[in-house]
This record gives C-alpha cells, structure tokens and sequence, in this order.
C-alpha cells in the first residue's frame, strides 16, 4: 500500500473537502428520499403528497393510502438497507484486504435462503391454509433471519478457531457454496409455487414491509451501525496489516469477531426483509472511495451511509418505473448500477493505478 505523508495544511484542506462531500451526499439522500416518495406508478402531486404525509387516521383517501403505507414505508426500508449494505461491505474489504469482498462473503444470505426454503418447504407439507397465515404473520422473514443468525454464530465458533483472514474467507464460500446446493435440492421437492415464491423473494424487494417490520428491521441495523462506528479506529489500522495494527495494541482477534458480527447483523437484517440485494454492498464503498479520495473510515462510513441509502433509493424508484404499472426486480436495478463500478475497480487495479 503505497502512503503519502500530508503537511498539515494539506490534512486540513483534505478534511475540509472531505466535509464537503459528506455534506453533499447528505443533500443527495434528502433528494432522493424525496422523489422516491413523490413518484411511483400513480401519479400524485407535490401537495397532494405533503398532504398525505400530515394527515392520518380513520377516513384517509385513496392517496393517503399509496403514501403512507406503501410509498413511506418503501422508502425508509430502501434507505436501511443500502446503509446496512454499505457499511458491512465497507467492513469486510478492509477486514479480508480485499475489493470483491461484499456483506454476504461470509454466507450469510445463504442462511438466510435455507431458512426460507425451509419454511416453503413446510408449508407445503402443512397444507396451503397454515402456510398461507405463517406467511402472513412474516413467517418468511423470520425465517430469513434465524438462518442469518444460524450462520452467524457458526461463522464466529470458526473464526475463533482461526487466525487468518484469507483462510476465513475461503470457508465461508465454500460454505455458502454448498448451503446453496442445499436449497436448490429442496426447492426440488417444493410445489412449483412454493418455487416460484422463492424465486420472487430472491430478486429482492423494499416493497414488501410494513410499518411493525420497518421499525423492526431498524431496530437490528441502527445499534449494528453504531456499532461499526466505533470500530473506524481498528479498521484504520487494518489497513496497514494485521502484523502493523497489532503493535498498535489493537486486539485484532477480538475486532475480526466484532466486525463479523456487526456484518451480519447488518446483512442478515436487510435479507429478512428484503432478500438478497446483490452489489450495492460491494459497489458503494468504492464509490464513496473514489469521491473522498481517503481511506479513512471515520470519514468513509458516514459517507457509505449516505451513498448506499441514496443508491437504494435510486434502485427503488427506477424499480417501480414512475408513471407506469411495470415493476422491475430490484436486484436488476442494483446490478445495473452496481455492475460497472466493480468493473471499474477491476480494470483500475489492473492498469497498477490503485
């Protein structure tokens, strides 16, 4: 890693335009929160829209109906999870000292997939009416997470055991590798609808929440991302090795095992909710990179917050294709924008310039 030594005049003019950016991307998220809310399939005015958001309660129209329990609840959902993504992302290229290295690396959206495949698995055996009211009281995303965290806790019994990274994530593919067969052999067994289900839910969605479940899915990603905030000093000095932060009296150990659990409590609460969300996990963090031209994480990780949210965000509205009823997977949309970004950081380190 190739270090350039600033005066501090040069420190300073870096971090004021650092704070810049960071106050630019906080405007770009309130942008985008905002036009995810204002247009969709239905066409609903600015006033009608502000409207709706200051009235509530029993006789609520047609319009207040798309906005408050549709349109707010998407946007919010979309907003935690491209933070949750982003900032686990963030963790694990610094953790594994790699660039490809996203929020799922470890395997915990394989979890999360069996635990589902299980479930659709049962409700075909129990009957079409059990299964139907299991779903419906968010027997899938519960599901999801006891997955997530059954791998997690695996994940932190291995990591215990071993001291290398690159070792640790060899692991967790293979794992995630065959989990995944695993699933695919009981979807096998599944009812062609119970497949097509599973199907619909891989794709990912931040339309499928309610309010209960939104505030939910915030309660698991707010304290993981403070957390992680807290974790920006040992992620600093990971970026010089594992060897150069441990004569800084860094537990290096015991903060793999915190960074590891902060990423899959991020992870593992988006897919319960949302599914798999392919690339904003691994795209975002070089974004946000390239922009503050660091690779300091006190600085990097708010910036991940407000560049993943306002990438879901974008996802979200291009998904639902405003001013028509067509309705695009998110996860093509994510792909879409995040695909040349990693192509990018790909062809970047190839021509020696990183």
């Amino acid at each position: 890693m190739n270090e350039r030594f600033f005066s501090g005049e040069e420190q300073e003019a870096r971090d004021r335009r650092a704070r810049r950016l960071l106050l630019l991307l906080g405007v770009v998220l309130l942008f985008a929160f905002a036009a995810d809310v204002l247009f969709g399939s239905v066409a609903l005015s600015p006033g009608q829209v502000l409207a709706s958001l200051f009235r509530g309660g029993a006789g609520m129209s047609p319009e207040d109906l798309i906005v408050l329990r549709f349109r707010l609840p998407r946007a919010l959902t979309a907003l935690l999870a491209g933070s949750a993504l982003a900032v686990a992302g963030l963790s694990m290229q610094t953790l594994f000292a790699n660039p490809l290295a996203g929020p799922f690396v470890l395997g915990v959206d394989a979890g999360a997939s069996l635990g589902v495949a299980l479930v659709l698995l049962a409700a075909d055996l129990a009957g079409p009416g059990l299964g139907a009211r299991f779903a419906a009281l968010g027997g899938v995303a519960a599901a999801s997470w006891a997955g997530s965290l059954a791998v997690l806790l695996l994940i932190l019994v291995v990591a215990s055991r071993v001291r290398s990274g690159t070792v640790l994530l060899i692991l967790g593919l293979m794992f995630g590798q065959a989990v995944n067969s695993l699933v695919t052999v009981l979807l096998h067994f599944s009812s062609a609808q119970r497949a097509h289900g599973y199907l619909a839910w891989s794709f990912g969605s931040f339309s499928s929440t309610s309010w209960p479940q939104v505030a939910t899915m915030a309660l698991g990603i707010l304290p993981a991302l403070l957390a992680g905030y807290f974790l920006t000093k040992p992620l600093n000095a990971l970026l010089l090795g594992e060897r150069y932060a441990r004569t800084l009296g860094v537990p290096v150990e015991r903060v793999r095992m915190g960074l590891i659990g902060v990423t899959a409590f991020l992870s593992g609460s988006v897919t319960a909710f949302c599914g798999p969300i392919a690339f904003l996990g691994i795209a975002t963090p070089h974004l946000c990179r390239g922009l503050l031209r660091c690779e300091d994480h006190r600085l990097l990780l708010p910036a991940c917050i407000a560049a993943g949210g306002g990438m879901a965000l974008a996802a979200d509205m291009l998904s639902h294709a405003p001013g028509s009823a067509l309705l695009l997977p998110v996860n093509a949309v994510t792909s879409l924008l995040g695909a040349p970004v990693v192509v990018w950081v790909v062809l970047r380190r190839r021509g020696g310039t990183s």
